[in-house]
């Protein structure tokens, strides 16, 4: 396989797009964020000390989204269309679930924007919540779907593991992971 970001003296570069055509985008990712019952609770009671907890962290993740490009090197600099992050929160499993959903129309796709804001917003309900449980743990950050350009559509099957792991992550022609993405 060739690496893309890296050219034939082995420097990295940022890749070419000016050749490609113009598509509908989107990309949607998702992770979650572990936390004490008393955490959950501050979140569902609205009693947390710095405020609205998925508020703020949806602020946040909309505005990381944007600015994806200071962030991760050799990243394109995307006019987007709509960031919309949501959260489940699932008590039971005392939990935070992310979900940030990127649309565009453009040269390359937002992946990384989706990724991007899945984990600020999440970094965002650690530090709303710190106070209360310093064990938190992020984790299961990942796309779950994609759509548009050359590579076409790919959902991420829910067992999926990983390349290099024990098995692939699997790509499905579905009716998508999130309602109405299509």
């Amino acid at each position: 396989m060739e690496l893309t970001h890296i050219d034939k003296n082995g420097s990295a570069v940022m890749v070419d797009i000016s050749g490609k055509k113009e598509t509908q985008r989107i990309a949607v990712a998702a992770g979650r964020i572990h936390m004490s019952r008393e955490a959950v609770l501050s979140v569902t009671e609205g009693r947390a000390k710095k405020g609205d907890v998925l508020g703020t962290a949806r602020i946040a993740g909309i505005m990381a989204a944007k600015r994806t490009p200071d962030l991760i090197p050799l990243c394109h600099t995307l006019m987007l269309s709509s960031v919309k992050v949501e959260f489940e929160v699932l008590p039971e499993e005392c939990c935070v679930e992310c979900f940030c959903t990127v649309r565009l129309t453009g040269r390359t796709g937002a992946e990384m924007e989706a990724l991007t804001g899945v984990s600020v917003a999440l970094l965002t309900v650690y530090d709303m919540l710190k106070a209360v449980d310093k064990t938190m743990v992020i984790d299961e950050i990942r796309l779950l779907e994609k759509d548009g350009g050359k590579t076409g559509h790919f959902v991420r099957e829910p067992d999926a593991v990983p390349a290099g792991g024990i098995g692939q992550a699997a790509v499905s022609e579905s009716e998508g992971v999130i309602p109405g993405i299509n």
